[in-house]
């Protein structure tokens, strides 16, 4: 299927919560209000200690919770103003990292990888292949992996994570506990990717229990919040 979005133009912000709030005792997430603005190429950076909190507010980004209130908008689009094939066309715009295991048993790991893309480009096989294969070797693999995810170590099923991620130029990225410090070559690896992205334009929302992590890339004029069950604050200094 070609994506209706793919050639989509936007000079607004790619994502936006204006006064979000969740349905009542309905998702799990705190009942407050939620406001983000992220231009092209910003990254927001979001300390949030607990998990399942930090994937509620990840699901409403991208349209896969609902709100009771207020407005999520993603490249200008409001999520619940959209029929289900035009919401899925533009959740093939986002790159997103699970802090679970998000991977299909039963397929093997190239068609894990691939199958987003697949769905929702026009681009050949073989050019995907091709990109998946050059990340692939960039965080650390021998190649495109073909195994079942069962037989991957836990490093191996994280460096195909990011393969998945930042595959087809995304404009956003949602990202839940994406990396560790060690190994610093996967950190490394991880942190330049992340910044060709953001050069190419991709917004960035990385969320992490942990600030330090992201001490080595963090920026002053980077937006800092704390999520937690009062809501989406914002973090000075």
């Amino acid at each position: 299927m070609t994506n209706p979005l793919s050639s989509l133009q936007f000079l607004g912000p790619v994502l936006e919560l204006n006064d979000a709030r969740p349905v009542l005792n309905e998702i799990g997430l705190s009942y407050a209000r939620y406001n983000l603005s992220l231009n092209a190429g910003e990254c927001a950076l979001i300390q949030c200690r607990d998990l399942q909190q930090a994937s509620l507010f990840t699901d409403i980004c991208s349209g896969l919770a609902p709100i009771g209130e207020g407005r999520v908008r993603c490249l200008g689009l409001e999520w619940k103003d959209l029929e289900d094939r035009r919401a899925s066309a533009l959740r093939g715009r986002i790159g997103r990292i699970f802090q679970g295991n998000e991977w299909i048993e039963l397929y093997p790991m190239q068609m894990n990888i691939l199958w987003q893309r697949l769905y929702h480009s026009k681009t050949s096989l073989n050019e995907l292949i091709k990109e998946a294969v050059k990340l692939s070797i960039r965080f650390g693999l021998p190649g495109l992996p073909t195994q079942l995810p069962g037989k991957l170590s836990s490093l191996d099923l994280r460096r195909a994570e990011y393969v998945r991620a930042f595959m087809g130029n995304p404009s956003l990225m949602l990202l839940e506990e994406p990396v560790t410090i060690e190994p610093s070559e996967l950190y490394d690896a991880f942190l330049g990717e992340l910044t060709a992205v953001r050069e190419r334009g991709c917004a960035v929302i990385w969320i992490s229990s942990d600030a330090s992590v992201w001490k080595d890339y963090e920026q002053s004029d980077m937006q800092k919040f704390r999520l937690s069950d009062s809501g989406l604050i914002t973090m000075r200094g």
